[in-house]
């Protein structure tokens, strides 16, 4: 979603606008009404792009994890021989381009995640793990005396910190996008050479 530049969809502009309503009111909040008026549609001609709420709610859960995963190994492979801190740098990158344009996500993901059925949160979560090992692989190439299992804390203590933004104050209220990025970025990369030096002293 974050890296689109094309015009988008009727069918992103309608899951774009769920995402706000539902992270801004919560999912039983809101109604299919609401959500076509956002788009200048009517509420029934919604159910030409999605058979109900749930279903909406399940295409931006899971979208936004493959999204994530898909865009963490296209950075890698783009990486190629590229040296172990600018591998990382660039996935660190990726996250907070989603951190910052994609808030009422990581509000939704923390909040909705429940509502999903079975089988679309358990897909939510496999798509997670994978994205992590992705970047615990990343991590111990550039801190190689870091175990594994505290590489994966670091990594799931890293997403805790990016994945904040909703919780910094309006988007008004913020200092400008750039600003932001790097001021996460060099928390991150802070966050992860204490655990480097933690490693690297046994």
């Amino acid at each position: 979603m974050a890296t689109r530049t094309d015009a988008p969809t009727r069918r992103e502009q309608i899951l774009r606008e769920a995402a706000r309503l539902f992270a801004e009111r919560g999912f039983h909040g809101v109604g299919v009404d609401e959500i076509g008026a956002a788009v200048g549609i009517s509420g029934p001609g919604l159910y030409r792009h999605f058979p109900g709420k749930d279903a909406m709610l399940a295409e931006l859960l899971v979208g936004i994890s493959g999204q994530l995963l898909t865009g963490a190994r296209r950075r890698l492979a783009e990486a190629g021989g590229d040296p172990a801190e600018a591998v990382l740098d660039s996935l660190i990158e990726g996250h907070i381009d989603f951190a910052i344009d994609d808030r009422p996500l990581i509000t939704l993901h923390d909040r909705e995640l429940d509502r999903l059925r079975d089988s679309d949160r358990k897909l939510v979560r496999q798509l997670q793990r994978q994205y992590v090992e992705l970047w615990v692989e990343a991590l111990r190439a550039l801190y190689p005396d870091l175990a594994e299992p505290a590489a994966r804390s670091a990594v799931h203590s890293v997403f805790g910190l990016l994945n904040s933004t909703p919780h910094l104050g309006r988007p008004g209220s913020l200092p400008g996008r750039a600003a932001t990025a790097e001021l996460l970025h060099r928390m991150a990369r802070g966050a992860f050479a204490a655990a480097g030096d933690a490693g690297a002293r046994g």
